[in-house]
Protein backbone atom coordinates (compact mmCIF):
# COMPACT_ATOMS: atom_id res chain seq x y z
CA UNK A 1 0.00 0.00 0.00
CA UNK A 2 2.62 2.35 -0.37
CA UNK A 3 5.60 3.96 1.47
CA UNK A 4 5.26 4.92 5.56
CA UNK A 5 8.31 7.74 6.27
CA UNK A 6 9.48 7.50 9.89
CA UNK A 7 11.12 10.65 11.49
CA UNK A 8 13.48 9.74 14.92
CA UNK A 9 14.69 11.81 17.63
CA UNK A 10 16.38 10.57 20.63
CA UNK A 11 19.52 8.29 19.89
CA UNK A 12 20.54 7.03 23.74
CA UNK A 13 19.82 3.51 24.81
CA UNK A 14 16.74 3.30 24.30
CA UNK A 15 16.96 5.40 21.18
CA UNK A 16 19.72 2.95 19.63
CA UNK A 17 18.10 -0.36 20.54
CA UNK A 18 15.28 0.75 18.50
CA UNK A 19 17.67 1.76 15.11
CA UNK A 20 18.57 -2.10 15.85
CA UNK A 21 15.21 -3.34 16.01
CA UNK A 22 13.50 -1.34 13.16
CA UNK A 23 16.21 -2.29 10.60
CA UNK A 24 16.00 -5.87 11.47
CA UNK A 25 11.66 -5.71 10.84
CA UNK A 26 12.22 -3.58 7.58
CA UNK A 27 14.82 -6.48 6.52
CA UNK A 28 12.14 -9.31 7.75
CA UNK A 29 9.05 -7.79 6.24
CA UNK A 30 9.68 -6.53 2.61
CA UNK A 31 6.76 -7.95 1.75
CA UNK A 32 4.35 -6.13 3.72
CA UNK A 33 1.54 -3.85 2.56
CA UNK A 34 3.41 -0.69 4.11
CA UNK A 35 7.12 0.17 3.44
CA UNK A 36 8.65 1.94 6.12
CA UNK A 37 11.28 4.45 5.27
CA UNK A 38 13.69 6.11 8.13
CA UNK A 39 14.10 9.76 6.69
CA UNK A 40 15.16 11.43 9.98
CA UNK A 41 17.73 10.28 12.60
CA UNK A 42 18.36 13.16 14.83
CA UNK A 43 19.49 14.35 17.85
CA UNK A 44 20.05 17.87 19.80
CA UNK A 45 22.75 18.94 17.77
CA UNK A 46 22.93 16.74 14.80
CA UNK A 47 20.91 15.20 12.29
CA UNK A 48 20.66 12.97 9.08
CA UNK A 49 18.23 14.34 7.12
CA UNK A 50 17.24 12.49 3.56
CA UNK A 51 16.04 15.50 0.98
CA UNK A 52 14.74 13.23 -1.47
CA UNK A 53 12.97 10.71 0.85
CA UNK A 54 14.95 7.58 0.01
CA UNK A 55 15.78 5.27 3.41
CA UNK A 56 18.79 6.43 6.06
CA UNK A 57 20.89 3.37 6.39
CA UNK A 58 19.90 2.61 9.55
CA UNK A 59 23.19 0.32 10.40
CA UNK A 60 25.55 3.10 9.97
CA UNK A 61 23.13 5.75 11.39
CA UNK A 62 24.69 5.86 14.86
CA UNK A 63 28.30 5.95 13.57
CA UNK A 64 27.62 9.15 10.70
CA UNK A 65 25.97 11.41 12.99
CA UNK A 66 28.50 11.79 15.51
CA UNK A 67 30.77 12.78 11.75
CA UNK A 68 27.59 14.71 9.88
CA UNK A 69 27.87 18.94 10.14
CA UNK A 70 23.85 18.41 9.74
CA UNK A 71 22.34 20.75 12.34
CA UNK A 72 18.92 19.35 14.12
CA UNK A 73 16.16 20.97 12.58
CA UNK A 74 14.58 23.64 14.52
CA UNK A 75 12.16 22.14 16.96
CA UNK A 76 9.04 21.65 16.41
CA UNK A 77 8.24 24.16 13.61
CA UNK A 78 11.29 22.84 11.14
CA UNK A 79 10.73 18.86 12.17
CA UNK A 80 6.73 19.02 11.61
CA UNK A 81 7.68 20.99 8.01
CA UNK A 82 10.01 18.68 6.57
CA UNK A 83 7.86 15.57 7.94
CA UNK A 84 4.54 17.07 6.79
CA UNK A 85 6.17 17.42 2.92
CA UNK A 86 6.99 13.31 3.07
CA UNK A 87 5.01 11.99 -0.37
CA UNK A 88 3.15 9.53 2.21
CA UNK A 89 2.01 8.49 5.79
CA UNK A 90 4.65 9.68 8.53
CA UNK A 91 5.14 8.47 12.08
CA UNK A 92 7.04 10.22 14.18
CA UNK A 93 9.34 8.53 16.98
CA UNK A 94 10.27 10.41 20.28
CA UNK A 95 12.63 8.14 22.10
CA UNK A 96 13.84 10.89 24.48
CA UNK A 97 12.69 11.88 27.74
CA UNK A 98 12.08 15.94 26.99
CA UNK A 99 9.03 17.58 28.29
CA UNK A 100 9.53 20.22 25.36
CA UNK A 101 9.32 17.42 22.89
CA UNK A 102 6.41 15.67 24.19
CA UNK A 103 4.44 19.49 24.59
CA UNK A 104 4.91 19.66 21.02
CA UNK A 105 2.88 16.60 20.24
CA UNK A 106 -0.52 18.11 19.86
CA UNK A 107 0.88 19.95 16.65
CA UNK A 108 2.10 16.91 15.26
CA UNK A 109 -0.69 14.95 15.72
CA UNK A 110 -3.13 18.07 14.25
CA UNK A 111 -0.69 17.88 11.00
CA UNK A 112 -1.62 14.20 10.79
CA UNK A 113 1.63 12.77 11.79
CA UNK A 114 1.50 9.67 13.74
CA UNK A 115 3.27 9.57 17.15
CA UNK A 116 5.21 6.28 18.90
CA UNK A 117 6.50 7.02 21.78
CA UNK A 118 8.15 5.83 25.36
CA UNK A 119 8.26 9.64 26.52
CA UNK A 120 5.78 9.87 29.46
CA UNK A 121 6.05 13.21 29.81
CA UNK A 122 3.11 14.22 27.45
CA UNK A 123 0.95 11.76 29.07
CA UNK A 124 1.97 12.36 33.29
CA UNK A 125 1.99 16.40 32.83
CA UNK A 126 -0.43 19.14 33.25
CA UNK A 127 -4.07 17.27 32.21
CA UNK A 128 -4.39 20.42 30.06
CA UNK A 129 -1.78 18.86 27.36
CA UNK A 130 -3.27 15.49 27.94
CA UNK A 131 -6.64 16.86 26.80
CA UNK A 132 -4.62 18.79 23.89
CA UNK A 133 -2.92 15.07 22.63
CA UNK A 134 -6.67 13.35 22.53
CA UNK A 135 -8.14 15.98 21.06
CA UNK A 136 -5.77 16.13 18.40
CA UNK A 137 -5.19 12.37 17.76
CA UNK A 138 -7.85 9.85 16.00
CA UNK A 139 -10.38 8.58 16.46
CA UNK A 140 -11.79 12.61 17.93
CA UNK A 141 -10.31 14.35 15.29
CA UNK A 142 -10.52 12.43 12.05
CA UNK A 143 -7.48 14.41 10.30
CA UNK A 144 -5.23 13.94 13.12
CA UNK A 145 -2.39 11.03 13.56
CA UNK A 146 -2.43 8.08 15.87
CA UNK A 147 -0.29 8.03 18.93
CA UNK A 148 0.69 5.42 21.11
CA UNK A 149 3.18 5.10 24.07
CA UNK A 150 2.97 1.76 25.81
CA UNK A 151 6.25 1.69 26.50
CA UNK A 152 5.56 4.97 28.64
CA UNK A 153 4.58 2.62 31.56
CA UNK A 154 6.47 -0.76 31.58
CA UNK A 155 8.62 -0.38 29.11
CA UNK A 156 7.70 -3.79 26.78
CA UNK A 157 5.15 -4.56 29.21
CA UNK A 158 1.41 -5.07 27.92
CA UNK A 159 0.36 -2.91 30.62
CA UNK A 160 -1.34 -0.03 28.72
CA UNK A 161 -2.70 -1.95 25.93
CA UNK A 162 -4.44 -4.37 28.48
CA UNK A 163 -6.00 -1.90 30.69
CA UNK A 164 -7.21 -0.16 27.29
CA UNK A 165 -8.91 -3.71 26.37
CA UNK A 166 -10.49 -3.96 29.65
CA UNK A 167 -12.11 -0.66 29.35
CA UNK A 168 -13.03 -0.93 26.04
CA UNK A 169 -14.86 -4.62 26.26
CA UNK A 170 -16.99 -3.23 29.02
CA UNK A 171 -15.14 -4.35 32.41
CA UNK A 172 -14.98 -1.89 35.33
CA UNK A 173 -12.07 -1.06 36.68
CA UNK A 174 -12.12 -1.53 40.60
CA UNK A 175 -8.65 -0.48 41.48
CA UNK A 176 -4.96 -0.79 39.99
CA UNK A 177 -1.41 -1.86 42.45
CA UNK A 178 1.66 -2.33 40.87
CA UNK A 179 5.43 -2.11 41.50
CA UNK A 180 5.71 0.38 38.58
CA UNK A 181 9.75 1.16 38.72
CA UNK A 182 12.46 -1.10 38.34
CA UNK A 183 14.67 0.75 40.05
CA UNK A 184 12.59 0.48 43.69
CA UNK A 185 11.72 -3.23 43.32
CA UNK A 186 15.11 -4.10 43.12
CA UNK A 187 15.99 -1.83 45.91
CA UNK A 188 13.15 -3.43 47.69
CA UNK A 189 13.75 -7.45 46.62
CA UNK A 190 17.57 -6.82 47.77
CA UNK A 191 16.68 -4.86 50.74
CA UNK A 192 14.00 -7.01 51.98
CA UNK A 193 14.01 -10.17 50.23
CA UNK A 194 11.22 -12.81 51.11
CA UNK A 195 12.89 -16.78 52.03
CA UNK A 196 16.01 -15.07 52.70
CA UNK A 197 17.84 -12.42 54.81
CA UNK A 198 20.54 -9.78 54.14
CA UNK A 199 22.64 -7.71 56.64
CA UNK A 200 23.04 -4.53 53.78
CA UNK A 201 21.82 -1.99 54.84
CA UNK A 202 19.46 0.13 52.37
CA UNK A 203 22.43 2.61 51.65
CA UNK A 204 24.28 0.18 50.89
CA UNK A 205 22.17 -1.63 48.01
CA UNK A 206 21.00 2.23 46.99
CA UNK A 207 25.02 2.71 46.18
CA UNK A 208 25.30 -0.66 44.36
CA UNK A 209 22.16 -0.47 42.21
CA UNK A 210 23.62 2.59 41.66
CA UNK A 211 26.98 0.77 40.32
CA UNK A 212 25.04 -1.47 38.26
CA UNK A 213 22.86 1.04 36.35
CA UNK A 214 19.83 0.57 38.15
CA UNK A 215 19.17 3.79 39.59
CA UNK A 216 19.47 7.16 38.06
CA UNK A 217 22.96 9.10 38.10
CA UNK A 218 21.48 11.03 40.32
CA UNK A 219 19.33 7.99 42.55
CA UNK A 220 17.44 10.81 44.34
CA UNK A 221 15.25 11.03 40.76
CA UNK A 222 14.41 8.00 41.44
CA UNK A 223 13.79 7.59 45.30
CA UNK A 224 11.95 10.67 45.09
CA UNK A 225 8.99 8.62 43.84
CA UNK A 226 7.82 10.85 40.65
CA UNK A 227 9.08 8.66 37.91
CA UNK A 228 6.10 5.98 40.03
CA UNK A 229 4.12 8.53 39.91
CA UNK A 230 3.97 9.51 36.69
CA UNK A 231 3.11 6.21 35.45
CA UNK A 232 0.14 5.82 38.31
CA UNK A 233 -1.38 9.32 36.57
CA UNK A 234 -1.49 7.70 33.45
CA UNK A 235 -3.26 4.78 34.29
CA UNK A 236 -5.59 6.93 36.15
CA UNK A 237 -6.29 8.77 33.36
CA UNK A 238 -7.17 6.20 31.60
CA UNK A 239 -9.23 4.67 34.18
CA UNK A 240 -11.38 7.80 34.12
CA UNK A 241 -10.12 9.90 36.86
CA UNK A 242 -9.00 13.23 35.86
CA UNK A 243 -5.51 13.36 37.87
CA UNK A 244 -4.48 17.58 37.44
CA UNK A 245 -0.85 15.95 37.72
CA UNK A 246 1.53 13.58 38.91
CA UNK A 247 2.22 15.55 42.41
CA UNK A 248 -1.33 16.25 43.10
CA UNK A 249 -1.84 12.60 45.19
CA UNK A 250 0.48 11.78 48.22
CA UNK A 251 3.83 10.52 47.22
CA UNK A 252 6.23 8.73 50.00
CA UNK A 253 9.69 10.47 48.92
CA UNK A 254 12.89 8.31 50.42
CA UNK A 255 14.85 11.03 50.46
CA UNK A 256 15.35 12.17 53.48
CA UNK A 257 15.17 15.78 54.25
CA UNK A 258 18.68 16.58 55.58
CA UNK A 259 19.62 15.50 51.77
CA UNK A 260 17.41 16.84 49.51
CA UNK A 261 19.28 20.06 48.51
CA UNK A 262 22.66 18.56 48.92
CA UNK A 263 24.42 19.72 45.77
CA UNK A 264 25.96 16.12 44.06
CA UNK A 265 24.47 12.80 44.26
CA UNK A 266 28.06 11.59 46.12
CA UNK A 267 27.56 13.53 48.63
CA UNK A 268 23.85 12.05 49.13
CA UNK A 269 25.21 8.48 48.99
CA UNK A 270 27.80 9.55 51.55
CA UNK A 271 25.08 11.04 53.90
CA UNK A 272 22.57 8.53 53.30
CA UNK A 273 23.86 5.64 55.60
CA UNK A 274 22.91 8.26 58.53
CA UNK A 275 19.84 7.39 58.11
CA UNK A 276 19.28 4.33 57.59
CA UNK A 277 17.58 3.60 61.17
CA UNK A 278 14.18 4.14 59.80
CA UNK A 279 13.40 2.17 56.93
CA UNK A 280 15.20 -0.49 59.06
CA UNK A 281 12.83 -0.08 61.40
CA UNK A 282 9.97 -0.22 58.97
CA UNK A 283 11.52 -3.36 57.45
CA UNK A 284 11.94 -5.26 61.46
CA UNK A 285 8.21 -4.11 61.87
CA UNK A 286 6.62 -5.64 58.61
CA UNK A 287 9.09 -9.41 59.56
CA UNK A 288 7.49 -9.40 63.15
CA UNK A 289 4.01 -9.88 61.77
CA UNK A 290 4.91 -11.99 58.79
CA UNK A 291 5.09 -9.39 56.11
CA UNK A 292 7.64 -7.32 53.63
CA UNK A 293 8.17 -3.76 52.59
CA UNK A 294 7.58 -2.69 48.69
CA UNK A 295 7.46 0.64 46.89
CA UNK A 296 4.01 0.38 45.33
CA UNK A 297 1.71 2.68 43.44
CA UNK A 298 -2.12 2.24 43.83
CA UNK A 299 -5.35 3.91 42.61
CA UNK A 300 -8.92 3.50 44.02
CA UNK A 301 -11.01 4.09 40.20
CA UNK A 302 -14.55 3.98 42.62
CA UNK A 303 -13.09 6.40 45.58
CA UNK A 304 -10.51 8.03 43.03
CA UNK A 305 -8.09 7.57 45.66
CA UNK A 306 -4.24 7.85 44.30
CA UNK A 307 -1.12 7.15 45.84
CA UNK A 308 2.60 6.74 45.86
CA UNK A 309 4.62 4.98 48.69
CA UNK A 310 5.64 2.25 51.14
CA UNK A 311 2.98 -0.84 51.76
CA UNK A 312 3.55 -3.95 53.65
CA UNK A 313 2.47 -7.32 52.01
CA UNK A 314 1.94 -10.64 53.24
CA UNK A 315 4.67 -12.71 52.35
CA UNK A 316 3.04 -15.27 49.89
CA UNK A 317 1.55 -11.70 48.01
CA UNK A 318 2.85 -11.66 44.58
CA UNK A 319 4.66 -8.13 45.32
CA UNK A 320 6.96 -9.88 47.90
CA UNK A 321 7.65 -12.84 45.76
CA UNK A 322 9.24 -10.60 43.36
CA UNK A 323 12.80 -11.18 41.81
CA UNK A 324 15.83 -9.26 40.48
CA UNK A 325 13.85 -5.42 39.23
CA UNK A 326 10.64 -7.01 37.72
CA UNK A 327 7.87 -4.77 37.49
CA UNK A 328 4.27 -6.38 38.50
CA UNK A 329 0.55 -4.66 38.16
CA UNK A 330 -2.52 -6.03 39.18
CA UNK A 331 -5.72 -4.83 37.62
CA UNK A 332 -8.68 -5.44 39.83
CA UNK A 333 -11.97 -5.85 37.79
CA UNK A 334 -15.44 -6.56 38.38
CA UNK A 335 -15.19 -9.47 35.62
CA UNK A 336 -12.11 -10.70 37.12
CA UNK A 337 -13.04 -10.24 40.93
CA UNK A 338 -10.96 -10.87 43.93
CA UNK A 339 -8.48 -12.64 41.84
CA UNK A 340 -6.40 -9.47 39.45
CA UNK A 341 -5.03 -10.46 36.28
CA UNK A 342 -1.40 -9.33 36.58
CA UNK A 343 0.97 -8.51 34.33
CA UNK A 344 4.53 -8.95 35.53
CA UNK A 345 8.16 -9.16 33.65
CA UNK A 346 11.32 -6.84 33.01
CA UNK A 347 9.63 -3.45 32.86
CA UNK A 348 12.87 -1.12 32.35
CA UNK A 349 15.71 -1.71 30.05
CA UNK A 350 16.43 -0.57 26.58
CA UNK A 351 15.78 -3.84 24.21
CA UNK A 352 12.08 -3.91 26.57
CA UNK A 353 11.42 -0.23 25.90
CA UNK A 354 12.45 -0.04 22.15
CA UNK A 355 10.18 -3.29 21.35
CA UNK A 356 7.42 -1.27 22.93
CA UNK A 357 7.84 1.63 20.93
CA UNK A 358 8.35 -1.08 17.56
CA UNK A 359 4.95 -2.22 18.96
CA UNK A 360 3.23 0.98 18.89
CA UNK A 361 4.73 1.65 15.60
CA UNK A 362 3.34 -1.77 14.16
CA UNK A 363 -0.04 -0.95 15.93
CA UNK A 364 0.31 2.38 13.76
CA UNK A 365 0.38 0.42 10.84
CA UNK A 366 -2.43 -2.00 11.26
CA UNK A 367 -4.65 1.02 11.19
CA UNK A 368 -3.51 2.70 8.02
CA UNK A 369 -5.26 1.98 4.76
Amino acid sequence: MGNVYIGIIGVGGVGKAFLSQLSKYIASNRSAPHTLVPILVSRSSSALISKDFSAIPLDSAIKELETTATKALPFPEGVISYLKSAPGEVIFIDNTSDEKIASAYPEFLKSGIHIATPNKKGFSSGIALWDSIFEAARPVNANGGFVFHEASCGAGLPILSTLKELIETGDKIKRIEGIFSGTMSFLFNSFAPVGSSTTSKFSEIVAKARDLGYTEPDPRDDLNGLDVARKLTILARMSGLNVPSPTSFPIQSLIPKALESVATAEEFLSGLGNHDDAIEELKKDAESIGKTIRYVGKLDAESGKVEVGLHTFDNTHPFAGLKGSDNIISFYTERYGDRALIVQGAGAGAEVTAMGVLGDVIKILQRLR
